[in-house]
């Protein structure tokens, strides 16, 4: 009896320590994602801020802004407990009549924000589950999911770089 609840309890304690490992490690890619994404968006100059690959596609600050969208969506609402922002009507994380020097700040304050939600993270419901856009998801994925949004559509700003003819910055360093 003493034998299985001694294993029990250090299981219970290896799996706290792993996912706490999992937070650490995803806060850390997350820091690099945020230096990386900001370096990128100080790199285009203003005046290419509309550039769009197409004329259905998002321009260069359309993506960077619905970029802070996910963050706050994926962790405030999605994963916290708050409501999610009106598209329509919230302009906070929209390009709106936003500068480079506004949109910048403003994506710089949502990493913050994530950042702090996912530090106070209670990792014990990193295995919970819950619809994610019609798929069943565990918490860890989502936030994963999240890093793979941020990437997507900061891989489509590097594109956009390169079609105006700028070198973006090396990502090896922000890895």
């Amino acid at each position: 009896m003493y034998r299985l609840i001694f294993l029990t309890l250090v299981l219970s304690i290896s799996a706290n320590a792993q996912q706490n490992e999992f937070i650490t490690d995803y806060l850390e890619r997350l820091e690099n994602s945020r230096k990386y994404l900001i370096l990128v968006a100080e790199t285009m100059p203003e005046d290419k801020y509309n550039f769009k690959a197409t004329p259905e596609s998002m321009s260069f600050a359309e993506n960077l802004m619905h970029i802070g969208w996910a963050m706050d969506w994926h962790c405030q609402s999605l994963l916290g407990d708050r409501e999610a922002r009106d598209w329509n009507t919230d302009t906070e994380l929209k390009v709106d009549e936003k500068s480079k020097k506004e949109m910048i700040a403003t994506i710089d304050k949502t990493f913050d924000k994530t950042i702090e939600f996912i530090t106070k993270f209670d990792i014990t419901k990193l295995k919970d589950r819950l619809d994610y856009l019609g798929l069943n998801r565990t918490k860890r994925q989502i936030l994963l999911l999240l890093t793979d949004h941020i990437t997507h559509h900061r891989g489509q700003m590097l594109v956009y770089m390169r079609l105006n003819g700028l070198k973006p910055p090396r990502y090896i360093l922000y890895q």
